[in-house]
């Protein structure tokens, strides 16, 4: 596997891009909220974050995509709090409530070169966004000291232009969602009434800097973009929008998706009727149907084998892993 694309940035790439995200965080823009709060200064927005490195956990993870995970797993950290806060978040501990602690900078890089040194195949950043101004530091000392492993972002998808431009060649792989293709939903469930148009342009961007998935000779990824959608009960991610979008923007032979069923009505899902269930076996078979026949290839999961933890290549129909984040 080749170094990753950060590895060749200059002092002054690294220092242009740090000073440039932490005057954006003086009046909070990171993300879409712009809420314009002084980060610095100990005031928070939306996503309800401080300023500083603040994470749950960082670990191997063995159950990405496969090839994400391979065989050494994906070298995780999950970020503390979210600019989304989906009532049906499945990690809604971290981004809810904020479980996590403060890391320094160099604690971050340290824990970065252990996970290269474990044998994790890639980097995979967990919502970082609203901590970006303090992550890029961490990320270029680490690669001072040298890491080299590509750099994995995982997002809910609701990113700013701006943003995303500010991570060409420090992000190898983008991982955003593509949550909901219709924006009654997204108010209704992640309080993001401009949702569905601020991730089908962040989705068009992302492609642009990477291009399609690649990966090395051991089927491991090393470059581009992999979306994933989740599908909702009851028709509430309004799927088929989303696919009509991929349908009519992208060659679907340039684009990867990970068509997820894993669904539970957790947090505050349940005390909401039109997501207080599973998802039914037959709406997902549906909705795959559907991308497969539009010609879209990836992975998605069997509902069945869910308590299984599968995952099915839509090529190979191997058995992988079951997806997490």
């Amino acid at each position: 596997m080749q170094p990753a694309t950060y590895t060749y940035l200059t002092a002054a790439d690294w220092k242009l891009r740090i000073a440039e995200l932490r005057r954006i965080a003086a009046h909070c823009a990171l993300c879409p909220r712009r809420c314009g709060v002084d980060r610095d200064a100990g005031e928070t927005g939306f996503c309800g974050a401080p300023a500083g490195l603040v994470a749950s956990s960082i670990f191997p993870h063995h159950g990405e995509e496969p090839p994400l995970s391979g065989s050494g797993g994906s070298g995780t950290v999950f970020f503390t709090h979210c600019t989304l806060k989906c009532l049906f978040c499945q990690n809604y501990q971290i981004s809810h409530e904020g479980e996590g602690r403060l890391f320094t900078q160099e604690e971050l890089a340290q824990k970065l070169l252990h996970l290269q040194a474990q044998g994790c195949h890639n980097i995979n950043l967990v919502t970082a966004t609203h901590l970006l101004p303090w992550i890029l530091p961490a990320l270029r000392r680490a690669a001072q000291q040298g890491l080299t492993l590509p750099i994995v972002y995982n997002c809910g998808g609701y990113e700013l232009a701006e943003t995303i431009d500010l991570l060409k060649d420090v992000v190898d792989i983008w991982l955003p969602d593509m949550k909901y293709g219709d924006n009654a939903f997204a108010q209704r469930y992640s309080a993001a009434p401009d949702y569905v148009e601020v991730n089908q342009a962040a989705v068009r961007r992302m492609f642009r800097q990477v291009g399609p998935l690649r990966v090395d000779e051991g089927g491991i990824a090393e470059r581009g973009l992999l979306i994933r959608h989740l599908v909702l009960p009851n028709g509430q991610s309004a799927s088929f929008k989303v696919l009509d979008f991929l349908r009519q923007v992208f060659d679907p032979q340039d684009i990867t998706i990970s068509l997820m069923a894993q669904y539970r009505p957790l947090y505050r899902a349940r005390t909401h009727s039109p997501l207080h269930k599973r998802l039914e076996r037959a709406e997902y078979e549906t909705v795959k149907a559907a991308f497969l026949a539009a010609g879209f290839s990836g992975f998605f999961q069997e509902p069945e084998k869910l308590d299984s933890s599968f995952v099915i290549d839509f090529k190979t129909r191997k058995e992988e892993p079951l997806m997490g984040g």
